[in-house]
């Protein structure tokens, strides 16, 4: 696996990440997956961070509901995350709220990492490698391989076929492509009224190839409170080997 060091290579691109946090937690039993407690930070703290300590990334908007505009906000200055240019309210879809968030970037954006504002796990290595990705071919995204067997089903739910295992990816953020290729995507979208659920999708259906990147396991989304347990245990376990390396 290649490790890259973007702290020191020449750069001549400007990558923005657009961190999405502006959904609800209808499966989070009440409790808000943003602001949820994670090893004593909020979720959305570890998230940025995750950006901010990227050295692949120029700047970070942060895309929320207007109730939590202002709790982000001081999380950011009281964490002195300085590459939060923008902090602005989501809409009533992800597509809008993407473009919500590639609309507050700067002028200089080339590259837009669109990450899951409650996947708060990623590590710097996913994302460069991403970047460096898109770089190349303008649209990539970590995947990892899907470990059970799917199934295709009808609405009376008789499975109607079994695609092969071998040739299917869970898809992770961050997503990151060409900026202008991916607003064009989400324009063609709102105009033909086309539900796309990820970014990939609205790429794909503008024709652009998607190239797929390492993810990993740990790149998990908080959806349910089973998720947020798990992500304690990942991340007590991240600073557990990183006192004993430091020893």
């Amino acid at each position: 696996m290649k490790i890259f060091d973007w702290h020191h290579e020449k750069r001549w691109t400007h990558c923005t990440a657009v961190i999405v946090a502006a959904g609800s937690a209808t499966r989070m039993r009440g409790v808000d997956k943003i602001m949820a407690e994670l090893c004593g930070e909020p979720v959305i703290a570890h998230t940025i961070r995750s950006f901010q300590n990227a050295g692949c990334i120029d700047e970070i908007v942060v895309v929320a509901r207007e109730d939590q505009l202002e709790a982000i906000r001081k999380i950011s200055e009281d964490k002195g995350f300085h590459k939060v240019q923008a902090i602005v309210p989501g809409g009533s879809s992800r597509m809008e709220s993407v473009q919500a968030g590639l609309n507050a970037a700067s002028k200089e954006t080339v590259l837009a990492a669109v990450q899951d504002g409650a996947r708060p796990l990623v590590t710097e290595d996913i994302i460069c490698r991403t970047v460096d990705m898109a770089l190349s071919y303008h649209a990539s995204a970590p995947a990892i391989p899907v470990k059970d067997t799917i199934k295709v089903i009808g609405e009376d739910g008789r499975v109607e076929s079994t695609p092969d295992r071998e040739t299917l990816r869970a898809v992770q953020t961050p997503q990151i492509f060409d900026r202008d290729l991916l607003l064009a995507a989400w324009q063609r979208a709102k105009k033909e009224k086309i539900p796309y659920t990820d970014d990939c999708g609205a790429m794909e259906g503008l024709g652009v190839h998607v190239y797929l990147t390492e993810g990993s396991e740990e790149n998990l989304k908080i959806t349910t409170p089973l998720d947020l347990k798990m992500a304690e245990m990942i991340l007590e376990g991240r600073r557990a080997n990183a006192n004993r390396t430091r020893v």
